[in-house]
């Protein structure tokens, strides 16, 4: 083999290594490129999967954020509308205490009380009474109480009457009764008038009396002592009184 032809043949298999080389070396590099693509592809949806997680997770929480918010404003509201409604209820609890501040007013000015229609019975502490023997009517005795108190006071009934000694008092006319309670005014006096005895002298176990006790009603515990004559005034088993009444001439009409 000549010179020229070993010379031909070392460059030709050197071309050829060169192009195997070549291809060897585009292969490698498209491998990388295409791994290199690859990585960046998985590296690129990696972010933005995390941004799609981190924007869910943020949209989420902005949607819990104002699902919160509103939840809060509900709240809020509602604690708006509680404060109000304690509010309303509470100035309705003044306009209730102003109402009973209305009955108290009502309460404090009772016409009934002033009125004076419901006065305390008279007593003996703040009465005077006094025992009149009078003409007309024959046998007929006449009880003056006045009030000497501060107060009204009622004389209820009719008196309970204790002549001297008696063991019993004498009953009522019942025709007597009058339309109303007699109320005594500071001043006034009430009356009742006492029958003694039958003026005919049909009445029987008559005597003597020299003392008189009379007690307000048939209620009362503590009786007046009014002064009777010297001589005594003289009672038999006919004894009536009459109911108290407001003025002398009805006392003394029966």
């Amino acid at each position: 083999m000549s010179a020229r032809t070993r010379r031909t043949r070392l460059l030709f298999a050197s071309a050829l290594a060169a192009a195997a080389l070549t291809l060897t070396a585009c292969d490698s590099s498209g491998d990388l490129h295409d791994e290199g693509a690859a990585a960046g592809s998985a590296a690129t949806q990696a972010p933005t999967a995390s941004a799609a997680h981190s924007s869910g997770a943020s949209g989420g929480g902005s949607a819990d954020s104002a699902d919160g918010a509103a939840g809060g404003a509900a709240a809020s509201n509602g604690a708006t509308g509680a404060r109000h409604s304690s509010g309303a209820k509470g100035s309705s609890g003044s306009t209730g205490s102003q109402g009973a501040g209305g009955s108290s007013g009502v309460k404090g000015a009772p016409g009934s009380n002033g009125a004076g229609t419901s006065s305390a019975r008279c007593s003996v502490s703040a009465t005077r009474t006094t025992a009149t023997v009078v003409s007309r009517p024959l046998n007929h005795l006449l009880l003056t109480v006045t009030n000497t108190g501060s107060k009204n006071c009622d004389l209820l009934y009719y008196p309970a009457v204790r002549f001297g000694e008696a063991q019993s008092v004498p009953a009522a006319y019942e025709d007597s009764k009058p339309q109303a309670v007699v109320t005594l005014a500071p001043g006034e006096s009430g009356y009742a008038g006492v029958r003694l005895s039958a003026g005919d002298g049909s009445g029987s176990h008559g005597y003597t009396a020299k003392s008189l006790e009379v007690y307000f009603d048939t209620g009362a515990n503590t009786a007046a002592r009014p002064s009777l004559p010297a001589k005594g005034v003289y009672v038999d088993d006919s004894i009536r009184v009459s109911y108290w009444q407001s003025t002398m001439d009805d006392a003394l009409n029966w």
